[in-house]
């Protein structure tokens, strides 16, 4: 008796067009459950059927709606949620149901600037609302849906060829083949050893997800580490080169995106980490950028479009390789190891001034544990 008087009077089902035949993506929902939702692009329509199962043998109601919504939420404040994209359609008038009924609606060209993206401290999500106006509690339903964002850059690009190391104890050059790679891409690259006075244990590329929320002193910065690829286990010795081939379709990760809306944004960085056989830890990161591929049939139209208009600024193929140091707990930029500093100045000049200018796609390396050197480096360069 009391489902009757105060439980929903009828049941709402949302049934997007195509839907089986779209790839799908799972949508992290609130409950923390994964839930398989078709895949849209920015400018295609969104369709689909509004099933009404009434429960009882009429429904009075003052309006149907249905509406298209973009939402970025931060976890931590969930009062702060903003709208970028709000579309709206009547189903119905005010009336009463007598019997159960399917209601169409159609959203056509629809501007999906953003990707969906569901984070540490923040998520992004686009979803359908249908709501019933009735007297007591409106009765409500929503689906969700991905919106991926495509991209493309020409093959001919710069790759990052850089020398670090510490002064007279480590000096290493490594090579990665490019700077941009798309989300099924491989980084291949090489390590070669200039000098080698320490004994190195373990060696392995790390690619970190930073994820800037906010700005200003309300910002809240996040360090994930993505994958762990371990390329050397054991010493190695001078003139030795090491290959890098890290397949990047196996892991789960998104495009770059660079203040979303003026909310977030999420950088990725390959971190090259060395650990001695005292435990102490040197790293360096670079930044890369990751992007989604087009498919095959628009990515040869893009490629003569982008070689047309910057035929005159195309870029060098290898860049010059630029010079820095690691850093670990116990020495700085140009700093000598404790064995090699006795008797002898602390740093080298020009090493401290390399370090001081390298470029800004660089993420400044700090002692300590690499996770947490980067959520710093990551809120100096966002802000």
């Amino acid at each position: 008796m009391m489902n009757f008087l105060f439980g929903p009077s009828a049941d709402l089902e949302i049934h997007l067009d195509g839907s089986d035949d779209r790839k799908k993506g799972d949508v992290l929902l609130d409950s923390g459950k994964k839930e398989a939702c078709p895949v849209y692009f920015d400018g295609e329509a969104v369709s689909g059927k509004v099933n009404i199962r009434l429960k009882q043998s009429k429904m009075e109601h003052y309006g149907i709606k249905v509406e298209l919504l973009g939402l970025i939420e931060q976890f931590s404040d969930r009062s702060s949620q903003h709208e970028f994209l709000s579309m709206a359609r009547e189903l119905a008038r005010p009336g009463i149901l007598t019997q159960s009924c399917c209601l169409e609606f159609e959203f056509v060209s629809v501007e999906k600037p953003y990707e969906s993206y569901f984070g540490v401290n923040v998520k992004l999500r686009y979803f359908i609302r249908v709501t019933v106006t009735k007297r007591l509690n409106d009765l409500v339903k929503e689906q969700d849906f991905l919106v991926h964002t495509l991209a493309q850059y020409p093959d001919t690009l710069g790759g990052i060829k850089m020398e670090v190391g510490i002064e007279d104890c480590l000096h290493i050059e490594f090579e990665y083949n490019k700077s941009k790679y798309h989300l099924k891409d491989a980084i291949i690259g090489k390590i070669y050893f200039l000098l080698v006075r320490i004994k190195v244990r373990h060696m392995e590329v790390q690619i970190l997800r930073r994820e800037l929320v906010g700005v200003g002193p309300n910002s809240m910065s996040d360090c994930e580490t993505v994958a762990k690829f371990e390329i050397m286990d054991g010493a190695p010795v001078k003139g030795e080169t090491i290959p890098i081939r890290l397949f990047l379709s196996g892991y789960e990760l998104t495009p770059t995106m660079r203040d979303v809306n003026k909310r977030f944004s999420v950088r990725y960085f390959l971190n090259l980490v060395l650990i001695d056989e005292e435990d102490r830890r040197y790293f360096k990161q670079q930044e890369v950028t990751l992007f989604r591929r087009r498919p095959n049939r628009h990515r040869r139209i893009a490629q003569e479009q982008h070689q047309s208009q910057s035929a005159d600024t195309a870029q060098p193929v290898h860049q010059q390789p630029d010079r820095s140091y690691f850093h670990h707990r116990s020495a700085h930029f140009g700093a000598k190891s404790p064995a090699a500093a006795s008797g002898r100045t602390a740093a080298n000049a020009d090493g401290a001034n390399t370090a001081n200018n390298n470029d800004d796609n660089e993420a400044a390396v700090s002692p300590g544990n690499s996770d947490n050197s980067s959520s710093q480096s990551g809120e100096s360069n966002d802000q």
